[in-house]
């Protein structure tokens, strides 16, 4: 029987029973037999909220723009909502009766609750109670010591570590690890993700994908929302304990900060990514060192930022996975971005925006997949115009459209549905 916890929070009963408590909540917080709660309160309380919202709306979207997507207006109704019970909640409590507090603080619980639940489902954070509640655990553990090279898996010429590859005693789920990579920007920690096949000795060299978050973001989403562990794990089990090695450092340094994924005024992005982060991996974990096996990939900004660095350092990265990334780097506007980044000189931005380099050089060595939802206006274009200038510049590029927005509904199953092909360019399998 399915358990209570693994219920789905993104469709089906869930959602919609939260929608239809919020509106019986707001209902009973808003009636009241009382001709001056009809006249000034419930009016005032409902013109203040609305115009909050609309002015923080406004703040966040051209003045502040701490990212560069407009804040979805569902969402800014569901703060709306939020903030009208929490209002008609404390102008309720003094008048009240002690039942009638009690059910007027249960009342406000519930549209609190239910704004969560719809933001939740909206972006597919969780998509399950169970999922949610893990992000008040630490996966974490200790990373694995390096072997010597007598203890690494020898691979004849010519072969494909699947073709050697026995699978013995491999455990059935491999380790995540958090840790700090050190190097040219201030960054928080990465995470670490490490397939059973690491468990065994002679250990194999494992191909590496360096997985980015969106921006806002941290490393740990792919863990929590991205349900990283989960999916490896699984991915493994069908094949014999082999998946790759999957290093999720932290592209923006804050929550809020948008280095753009490259070295300018606002940070070092670029250099961190593509040479200490790769540096790191090499000193300390058993990987294939070959561009080949080596694949970058992202959501939304980290999406854009795969693009950038399979574009700007093919030497490193063979591969990328662009999921509902942007066309170009963007605080907003071209002319915002340079102006930010490089003091308005825009032939400096034009040398290393990505679609600026691909019309200019062709890249028949590196292979790509773009994602896009097909119900997302902003990204999928912007997709279509990356996918077609990648395949004008010679990549061995594919175009994957899924069913969704810009959401966590597209960017889990966009990553997932790739390893198949992730693994046969990596020589994972045969």
């Amino acid at each position: 029987m399915l358990s209570p916890l693994d219920l789905s929070l993104i469709n089906g009963p869930i959602p919609m029973a939260a929608t239809v408590a919020a509106a019986l909540a707001l209902t009973y917080l808003a009636i009241r037999k009382n001709r001056t709660w009809w006249v000034r309160v419930l009016p005032i309380v409902v013109l203040a909220c609305a115009l909050l919202v609309t002015g923080l709306t406004l703040v966040i979207n051209h003045v502040w723009k701490p990212w560069p997507e407009p804040m979805p207006i569902i969402l800014m109704v569901w703060l709306g909502a939020a903030l009208v019970a929490l209002s008609l909640a404390v102008a309720r409590l003094r008048p009240s009766r002690w039942y009638g507090r009690v059910f007027t603080v249960i009342a406000a619980v519930v549209v609190i609750s239910s704004a969560l639940t719809a933001t939740n489902a909206y972006y597919g954070l969780y998509p399950t109670s169970r999922a949610a509640l893990e992000v008040f655990n630490n996966p974490s553990v200790d990373l694995p010591d390096s072997v010597p090279v007598a203890d690494v898996l020898d691979l004849p010429a010519g072969k494909k570590l699947a073709d050697v590859w026995t699978g013995a005693g491999v455990p059935d789920k491999g380790t995540l690890s958090e840790i700090e990579i050190p190097g040219s920007m201030k960054t928080r920690p990465a995470w670490i993700y490490l397939p059973p096949a690491y468990a065994v000795k002679p250990r194999p060299r494992l191909p590496v994908l360096v997985l980015l978050a969106g921006q806002p973001g941290s490393p740990r989403d792919w863990y929590d929302a991205g349900r990283i562990s989960d999916n490896m794990d699984e991915f493994a089990r069908a094949h014999q304990g082999l998946a790759p090695i999957v290093v999720m450092p932290d592209s923006i340094g804050s929550l809020t900060a948008n280095p753009l994924c490259l070295d300018s005024k606002l940070g070092q992005a670029e250099t961190y990514l593509t040479r200490d982060v790769p540096k790191w991996i090499k000193e300390r974990l058993t990987v294939d060192e070959r561009r080949e096996a080596w694949t970058v990939a992202g959501l939304s900004h980290g999406g854009t930022c795969s693009l950038q660095l399979a574009v700007r350092a093919p030497d490193v990265y063979g591969n990328f996975i662009d999921l509902s990334g942007q066309r170009e780097p963007t605080l907003g506007t071209r002319a915002e971005t340079v102006k930010a980044a490089f003091g308005g000189d825009e032939a400096a931005f034009v040398r290393v925006n990505p679609l600026d380099v691909l019309a200019k050089k062709q890249f028949p060595q590196t292979s790509g997949v773009i994602v896009a939802g097909k119900d997302d206006g902003q990204y999928r274009p912007a997709g279509l115009e990356v996918f077609e200038a990648c395949r004008k510049a010679g990549m061995d590029v594919q175009w994957k459209e899924l069913p969704g927005g810009h959401d966590w509904n597209v960017w889990r199953p966009g990553l997932y549905g790739t390893l198949p092909w992730l693994a046969q360019r990596t020589g994972l399998v045969r």
